[in-house]
């Protein structure tokens, strides 16, 4: 199967493009390399330098002809997205509809989309299904979900398959603890250089954590099954980010001592998915329970540091 896979070199499309190559698909990606890296970038694929809003794009599309298209590319920090929420719309809403014209001109079966727990905001219950009211807290949010909306009319309109994949919160190898990494790239950083990781708020705020490789093996069950769906991906279960610290200074032998700052802007108290319909829909579960994922994390950066 012909796959192009924007964001490609990124943290988590680079993950799902190694799955790819190795189950023998034609793959293409597209990364303008801002937040990905050249280096994650395997072997097997076609590379194509590039970005969503450039005349390129179809250039792309015709090199690579592809008939499923899944598409990582985006801005993902929620304070970029506070900051400069032109930029954010910019890359996450109108990158998506002229991905979604390329799509429509070369006859695209199906697209699986990239969202996000953020377009939920703050959950009115737990688990939070997909049922739920949609009110992001951020603009972050908002160009998450806006782009869901012009996925399900470009399908309805042209005749297209789509599904629509929201994260928890993913963590693993690959993830940038320098650039916009989430909070367990950046403890992984300071334990490994003996700094003091720094907690935002109390750190009795819950996250739903889920290992980048159950990420991919969602995006694989996606190639063929959730049709015109919209699925949770997570592992359903709340972890303090104290606690996420707690396992983390277990795992590397540290010891737990945190300093505490502000509760930043935008981000919600408690959060954990219900990921039930993707069990039923898509014939997927997680396989990392959180301990095992991060285990998987410090080795891989344990060698790293040793390299640098």
């Amino acid at each position: 199967m012909n796959i192009l896979v924007t964001g490609g070199a990124g943290f988590i499309g680079s993950h799902i493009v190694d799955d790819l190559v190795q189950a023998g698909h034609r793959v293409h990606i597209l990364d303008n390399l801002s937040t990905g890296f050249k280096v994650n970038v395997n072997t097997g694929a076609v590379f194509h330098l590039g970005d969503l809003l450039e005349v390129g794009l179809s250039a792309v599309f015709e090199a690579a002809r592809p008939e499923v298209v899944i598409h990582h590319a985006a801005q993902v920090d929620v304070q970029t997205s506070l900051a400069n929420p032109l930029l954010d719309a910019k890359i996450n809403i109108l990158g998506t509809i002229a991905l979604l014209e390329q799509c429509r001109e070369y006859g695209v079966r199906k697209l699986i989309y990239a969202s996000s727990a953020a377009v939920y905001g703050t959950p009115q219950y737990l688990s939070v299904d997909e049922a739920h009211p949609v009110k992001p807290l951020s603009f972050y949010g908002i160009s998450k979900h806006t782009p869901e909306h012009y996925i399900e009319s470009f399908a309805s309109l042209y005749d297209m398959d789509y599904t629509i994949l929201r994260y928890a919160n993913v963590y693993g190898i690959r993830q940038d603890p320098k650039g916009e990494g989430g909070v367990v790239a950046v403890f992984v950083d300071k334990l490994l250089e003996g700094k003091q990781p720094v907690i935002y708020g109390d750190g009795e705020q819950t996250r739903d954590f889920i290992y980048v490789k159950d990420i991919v093996s969602a995006n694989r069950a996606a190639l063929s099954k959730g049709s015109h769906g919209i699925y949770n991906i997570s592992c359903n279960e709340q972890t303090s980010v104290n606690d996420l610290l707690r396992v983390m200074c277990s795992i590397c032998g540290s010891s737990f001592n945190p300093s505490y700052g502000p509760a930043r802007t935008g981000d919600i108290v408690h959060s954990r998915l219900d990921n039930r319909a993707a069990l039923h829909a898509l014939g997927w579960s997680p396989v990392f329970t959180l301990k095992d994922g991060l285990a998987a994390t410090f080795a891989y950066y344990k060698t790293q540091y040793q390299v640098g």
